[in-house]
């Protein structure tokens, strides 16, 4: 069913065109060529002014196969164009051990190139084949290694669709991630006194240390089996010979349960005030939700049809729970069913990255099946 080779070759010509975030323009290109190549209507929405990224998102559209399946459950499949870094000149290479890794000076790129291949194969089988298949589109995002910020900036009306199934996901095909937590961004600034730090400190309240006495107070790292806290950047001072007046943290608290995330927030904030109240400084505390959480069950439909596709291709379905955020979060906040596929990449975001071919034509059977399913009676 597969073309093994052809969907390598797609996959190596994809990795080898630059596309770290914020810089998408030629990966924009390749991919609306090939989405109109093999026959489907594409736009690229407006979403790059605002999320200042080299490029929208990409919707296509492949229709029905038949009038009988145009009344069946649209579903879409999404996966994203931008990269992380060092992502420039990628030099891929099939080894002989089956996996296919860059030439260890930069990331490969499967990570989600091997979702946009395998995405270019099924449509390709689906109509060499003429497999029956209801309404499918196609969501390629921009800058979502920068932050979920092309999904973010989609305008929700532009995608119709009944379930939802992202790409993107560590694990091998056959891992199911039906449940990811909710983010909040912190940013807090704590401003003190400046006082010369050697002649008369006493005058002085150091905001690093009523920053440092904060962080101290503040539940972090692991809170329970659903919430988790962290501060990622600590920032403030100058010259040791004053009392640094003004110091900010960057943070952030995941939970897959609201109110969960809600009393972590909470109790960050009330670490903050009362140790700038204890010592006669001030603090600015605030907190935005940048995507929210999804979580599904075994009976959920949409786990329903994967695990059923799953195992029409000879792979067991196994749920999991995962800390991570993606495109799958953007989409579920618009109101469309949608979980994440493990498909198959390994030590991504490093210079070690690297995938099976096995992995590769099992998410393009994966896709496949999918469609079929879904206008299976």
């Amino acid at each position: 069913m597969i073309q093994q080779q052809r969907l390598i070759g797609t996959f190596l010509e994809l990795v080898k065109v630059d596309s770290e975030t914020l810089h998408e323009q030629e990966i924009s290109k390749l991919l609306q060529k090939k989405f109109r190549e093999i026959g489907l209507d594409v736009i690229e929405d407006d979403s790059a002014v605002r999320s200042g990224h080299g490029s929208g998102n990409l919707i296509a559209t492949l229709p029905a196969s038949a009038a009988t399946h145009a009344q069946a459950p649209v579903i879409f499949f999404t996966a994203h164009m931008d990269t992380v870094t060092p992502g420039q000149g990628i030099k891929p290479q099939v080894d002989d051990d089956g996996y296919i890794r860059s030439d260890g000076t930069t990331i490969l790129g499967s990570d989600d190139k091997a979702g946009l291949a395998a995405i270019f194969e099924a449509i390709s089988v689906l109509r060499e084949q003429q497999i029956p298949h209801g309404t499918i589109r196609f969501v390629i995002t921009a800058g979502e290694e920068s932050g979920l910020c092309g999904a973010r900036a989609m305008q929700p009306g532009l995608l119709q669709a009944d379930f939802g199934f992202a790409l993107d996901s560590n694990g091998r095909v056959g891992d199911i991630a039906v449940a990811a937590p909710t983010q909040a961004k912190i940013h807090i600034v704590f401003e003190g006194k400046s006082a010369h730090a050697g002649i008369n400190p006493e005058d002085g309240i150091s905001a690093i240390q009523v920053a440092a006495k904060a962080i101290a107070r503040m539940p972090l790292g692991r809170i329970d089996s659903e919430t988790t806290a962290n501060i990622g950047r600590f920032a403030g001072g100058g010259a040791t010979n004053i009392v640094c007046d003004r110091a900010e943290l960057f943070a952030e608290a995941r939970s897959l349960v609201q109110p969960k995330l809600d009393t972590q927030i909470a109790a960050m904030r009330e670490a903050c005030e009362s140790a700038a109240k204890d010592y006669g400084a001030k603090v600015d505390f605030t907190s935005e939700i940048i995507y929210p959480a999804f979580m599904y069950d075994e009976h959920a439909p949409v786990v329903q049809l994967a695990a059923k596709a799953l195992k029409s291709i000879g792979r067991e379905p196994r749920l999991f729970h995962t800390g991570g955020g993606s495109d799958a979060n953007i989409f579920n906040g618009m109101g469309i069913p949608t979980i994440n596929f493990g498909i198959g990449y390994e030590h991504i975001h490093t210079t070690k990255e690297q995938i099976p071919v096995e992995e590769l034509v099992k998410t393009a059977e994966l896709v496949v099946r999918l469609a079929q399913e879904a206008v299976a009676p």
